[in-house]
């Protein structure tokens, strides 16, 4: 398919909610394009982690994770499309520093649980269900608030809890 220019905040479609992808089964093939979108400009981020949909401009609901050798990641599933995804248990919390594509200038210490089982269909549209811990969940979190039109930023309790993205050489 193709790699996406990234929405950058303050856009509105940041901050608008997602509509969920139609039908059951297979998915439509526009879904589809999303998801191989998403992966593609996922592939062009160094270190990336994840990806949601209205970050390449597609108000639709459709994640793409990968946690697969990030230092802080104990569960992994692999990459992962996850359409029309909803959270069914969550266990614990903890607060830890979070960064977005979509604003690269900061990070921030955001709160979310520890543990957490999600439910969804992969992008061939069959149904999975996935349970996740510590960087994994966060990283699920994080791009499931995309889709729900909420940024990091949003979940940060106070100012001070704000920094400047370090610039690294």
């Amino acid at each position: 398919m193709m790699v996406r220019e990234v929405v950058r905040y303050p856009d509105e479609r940041l901050k608008t909610e997602c509509d969920p992808v139609a039908g059951s089964g297979q998915l439509p093939e526009a879904a589809r394009a999303v998801a191989q979108d998403l992966l593609d400009t996922m592939d062009t981020f160094p270190g990336c982690v994840g990806i949601a949909a209205p970050q390449i401009g597609a108000l639709t609901r459709i994640v793409a994770i990968d946690v697969t050798g990030h230092k802080r990641a104990i569960s992994n599933h692999g990459r992962q499309i996850l359409v029309d995804p909803v959270v069914v248990a969550r266990v614990g919390s903890v607060q830890m520093r979070e960064g977005c594509l979509s604003i690269p200038d900061f990070t921030g210490n955001v709160t979310r649980a520890e543990s957490i089982v999600v439910e969804a269909r992969d992008i061939d549209g069959a149904p999975i269900r996935l349970e996740c811990d510590a960087y994994e969940a966060r990283v699920v979190l994080h791009e499931l608030d995309h889709l729900d039109g909420l940024l990091f930023l949003d979940r940060v309790a106070k100012a001070s809890d704000v920094f400047p993205r370090k610039k690294y050489q």
